[in-house]
């Protein structure tokens, strides 16, 4: 979906960290029963329609990953400009492939499938680098008010939350483009 925004408009996507349990332990969480019910009544049929839409898989995650070395290697990715292609395949490994984004071999893997160097880009996560900028640009979320994921921010102003269909960013780049006329 942001490629067709891109395609149609020109807009400057960047992705940054969010953390919906920043007291995730690090081995993860077993899923709270009131998403497993909620599964049970159907809540990701709109997800996995979605999905389909877009020729792409839709698989559940089994767990509550940690997700604080996924979003310092996406830093790393960025630093590599390839930050993009990073995170297009950490998607596919969760919400596809089942996997724990939360183990190296997994994020290392994604690195090296993307042409980057998985052992350095763990090397300089594991030393620290992009601990304090993660840890801001989470705090710059938490301050403007984010509580969800994916939560796009528009302009520093406006928010959709939620994995929404493309039409609901066409009407609010419509809205906000005639706000701003």
């Amino acid at each position: 979906m942001v490629d067709q925004l891109k395609a149609e408009y020109t807009v400057d996507v960047e992705w940054r960290p969010y953390y919906l349990r920043p007291d995730t332990p690090p081995e993860g969480l077993d899923l709270p029963d009131y998403i497993l019910r909620a599964r049970a009544n159907g809540s990701e049929e709109r997800l996995q329609s979605m999905a389909a839409m877009h020729g792409l898989e839709f698989r559940s995650t089994e767990r509550i990953y940690n997700t604080r070395i996924a979003h310092e290697a996406t830093e790393y990715a960025r630093e590599h400009g390839k930050m993009n292609e990073l995170h297009k395949v950490v998607f596919r490994q969760v919400y596809a492939d089942g996997l724990d984004i939360s183990k190296w071999d997994v994020l290392r893997a994604a690195a090296e499938e993307v042409g980057l160097d998985g052992a350095d880009m763990q090397s300089v996560v594991d030393g620290g680098k992009y601990t304090a900028q993660v840890a801001e640009q989470v705090r710059w979320a938490q301050q403007i008010g984010v509580t969800g994921v994916p939560t796009y921010v528009i302009n520093d102003r406006y928010a959709i939350v939620g994995a929404q269909p493309y039409q609901a960013f066409k009407n609010a780049l419509a809205q906000i483009m005639k706000a701003s006329s």
